[in-house]
């Protein structure tokens, strides 16, 4: 049997580059070994949305980028996760078992609580207790996750083992399989791309639209004029370039180190590349949009299938916990 591996997003919208660089395109290579469950982890999202207006529509649109991207629903479960309650029950048994000071040392918990001072809430304290509920639920051995994601993962595993330790071996201690690129500086040059800072490109951006925001990017620190040569190494822009073109990465580093090409013709280049690479994934989400009963149905299908091992999960947690089942 393959390991299982799960992963989730929450769900923010339109993908960007940085999500297809950092964890997407990870995502699909993981199906073909692997039995995987990816999950949009719209309970998640409430711990800092207050406004929820938008939330349907940004479940749509994530997965449309999702399945345009190469997520395959015969190969993978993809569901969503308020649609398998059973994430819940497992997050309140869990919550039994782990202390508080776990949660308040957790590093992303005082970030996120520096951001919303205003709305520390019950379920941003336990976000982590939520996240190890949504991973052991399917007994996933394997998690793909960024380097921020570790001292989460790390906690999964403290939990796994002192569920394991009270009540008897029942789920597998996950480990992390990083991403090849675990950080994607935006176009601003400093800080990871996010929608929150506005400093990324929609995988579903057009062709013009790409430009436009490439053509903004912060390049060489460095380089005052055209005629300087340039310092490739320190360039994000150059960096982008290695993430869609690396066969010409080492013939653009010459050309700007020689002054051969300036800041503008590098971000031109790049824009022609992003373009090229996400021509045939833009058709593919132009076509799923024209088909919304199906994308539904593989949502209705991959809750179904989460369900059935779900249902399994927690039938035996509550029995090794000492629970009454209904109807005993």
């Amino acid at each position: 049997m393959k390991e299982r591996v799960f992963s989730g997003a929450r769900p923010t919208g339109r993908q960007h580059i940085g999500n297809l660089i950092g964890a997407l395109q990870n995502w699909v290579k993981l199906q073909d070994d692997y039995e995987c469950f990816y999950c949009i982890v719209d309970l998640h999202a409430l711990t800092s949305l207050e406004d929820t207006g938008k939330l349907k529509e940004n479940i749509y649109e994530m997965l449309l980028d999702w399945l345009a991207i190469g997520l395959n629903p015969n190969k993978s479960t993809i569901f969503i996760q308020s649609h398998v309650p059973q994430v819940t029950e497992l997050y309140t048994l869990f919550g039994m078992l782990t202390p508080l000071g776990w949660l308040l040392r957790v590093p992303t918990f005082k970030e996120k609580a520096r951001l919303q001072p205003h709305n520390i809430n019950y379920g941003l304290v336990g976000y982590p207790v939520l996240m190890a509920a949504d991973i052991t639920l399917y007994k996933a051995s394997k998690v793909p996750v960024g380097e921020d994601q570790l001292p989460h993962l790390e906690l999964t595993r403290e939990i796994v083992r002192r569920f394991n330790d009270h009540f008897g071996e029942t789920f597998p201690e996950p480990q992390a399989i990083l991403t090849s690129y675990p950080l994607v500086i935006g176009l601003d040059g400093k800080e990871k791309m996010s929608k929150q800072l506005g400093n990324h490109i929609e995988i579903a951006a057009s062709p013009e639209e790409t430009r436009s925001k490439i053509m903004t990017a912060v390049t060489d620190p460095a380089r005052r004029y055209r005629s300087d040569p340039g310092h490739p190494d320190i360039c994000n822009v150059f960096r982008l370039h290695g993430f869609f073109n690396s066969t010409k990465t080492s013939e653009i580093a010459e050309l700007c180190r020689s002054a051969q090409i300036g800041c503008v013709d590098c971000k031109s280049l790049l824009a022609e590349e992003i373009n090229q690479n996400l021509a045939p994934i833009r058709q593919r989400r132009k076509d799923l949009s024209a088909k919304p009963d199906y994308v539904k149905e593989v949502l209705v299908d991959g809750a179904s299938r989460a369900s059935h091992v779900a249902r399994s999960v927690i039938k035996e947690v509550k029995e090794k916990i000492g629970l009454i089942l209904a109807g005993e």
